[in-house]
């Protein structure tokens, strides 16, 4: 009589207990998504809209401005500030390069030889986080001042006659030159280089190295098969965190340039904040945004990795 009872009732109530626990766990992931789904709909999706909308008005501050729906502001504003587009370029991507070239050595210095001083070289990494930004390039017109050590030591090394040749400089004069915003530039961003190589290099596991070792391959193979492709992620975070901020900057070359070497953040600032013509600075936005949009994807999809640090 037990056994029939108990096949004839079957306990379901503390199985419809059970499912209700597991139906709100479910549901946890999303309320933890939702604080930061809120801020970027309110912080970033909502003003992008306000800019679309702004970019294709036509007015007047003192009149106000309507959307009247006028794409003809994105080809004038590209047709006339296309050398400042093409200027942010290249100095963006000659800081990158530079930014790569110094903070790699760094990097496999610090992952793999600096040993017991590994943390503090990381503090000196991260040490001009520590001051304002606008404090760190004000410095460099102390650095690259007409007369000074700098100048000097490359009027020494009859460096500045390549670089006037090349016009990154004029005469012996570093400041108000291409080189100077690329040195602000490069030393600005230097950091967001050094820490997502830095971080790769150290997911590497040195057992493949020795491995390497083992198959009689020099240290140079070493590095070109196996080091240097394993720590591509880190080459694209890289490059991507310094040459994004660095395209659009205008702090380095509003401190550090000329008129000669504007940038366009510069023209951007000037729209919004001097001349006041919304439109055209909401325009040249979107077009920098859809430049480096353009140029990041083709530039993700040429390395050949997508797995970013």
């Amino acid at each position: 009589m037990a056994t029939v009872t108990e096949a004839e009732a079957p306990p379901l109530a503390p199985q419809s207990v059970e499912k209700q626990p597991r139906k709100r766990g479910r549901l946890v992931p999303y309320w933890l998504l939702l604080p930061g789904l809120l801020w970027l709909l309110v912080f970033f999706a909502l003003p992008m809209i306000y800019q679309a909308s702004t970019s294709v008005q036509t007015g007047s501050l003192e009149e106000g401005y309507k959307v009247t729906w006028h794409f003809a502001t994105y080809w004038d504003a590209l047709t006339e500030y296309w050398p400042q587009f093409l200027r942010s370029v290249s100095y963006a991507a000659a800081a990158t390069v530079l930014c790569l070239l110094l903070g790699y050595p760094l990097a496999y210095l610090i992952a793999f030889r600096a040993g017991r001083w590994r943390n503090l070289i990381m503090i000196l990494v991260i040490a001009p986080f520590f001051t304002s930004f606008l404090i760190r390039t004000l410095a460099w017109k102390t650095i690259l001042a007409d007369g000074g050590p700098v100048v000097g030591a490359l009027n020494t090394l009859h460096i500045l006659n390549v670089t006037d040749w090349l016009g990154w400089t004029a005469g012996d004069r570093v400041l108000a030159t291409p080189l100077a915003v690329v040195c602000g530039l490069t030393y600005n961003f230097l950091p967001f280089m050094i820490l997502p190589l830095y971080t790769s290099l150290e997911r590497i596991d040195g057992r493949l190295h020795e491995a390497a070792g083992d198959l009689y391959a020099r240290p140079w193979t070493t590095f070109r098969k196996v080091t240097f492709p394993l720590s591509m992620p880190g080459v694209v975070s890289g490059t991507l965190l310094t040459f994004i901020p660095a395209a659009g900057d205008y702090v380095n070359a509003e401190l550090l340039g000329s008129t000669d070497t504007r940038m366009i953040g510069n023209v951007i600032q000037t729209q919004f904040l001097r001349i006041l013509d919304y439109p055209t600075a909401a325009a040249l936005s979107f077009i920098l945004m859809a430049a480096i949009l353009l140029m990041v994807t083709v530039y993700i999809r040429r390395s050949g990795t997508e797995d970013l640090v």
